[in-house]
């Protein structure tokens, strides 16, 4: 088994949202053995901004879908999808 890359899009609830606060409760939240390998702020339109966030995991069944729960979790948080997933 190898590792997988993936891109998560995070999209705050509105733009009020403080998109700083979302991008430290994501450090947090990242398991062990997830690493982080950057955040990204984009602008969207009408001043709503998204964090695109990539990891690095083991290519193991379900594990990108529970790091998707766990940024969706994060407060603040309207929605989250994946972007890209490659096998490295």
């Amino acid at each position: 088994m190898g590792n997988v890359s993936v891109i998560y899009r995070v999209l705050p609830q509105d733009v009020e949202t403080n998109i700083e606060k979302i991008m430290e409760e994501v450090k947090s939240v990242m398991p062990k053995d997830v690493t982080l390998r950057g955040m990204q702020v984009k602008d969207v339109a009408f001043g709503l901004k998204e964090v695109l966030v990539a990891v690095l995991m083991k290519d193991e069944g379900g594990k990108s879908d529970e790091i998707e729960k766990l940024l969706g979790s994060i407060p603040g948080v309207g929605s989250v999808d994946v972007l890209d997933l490659t096998l490295v």
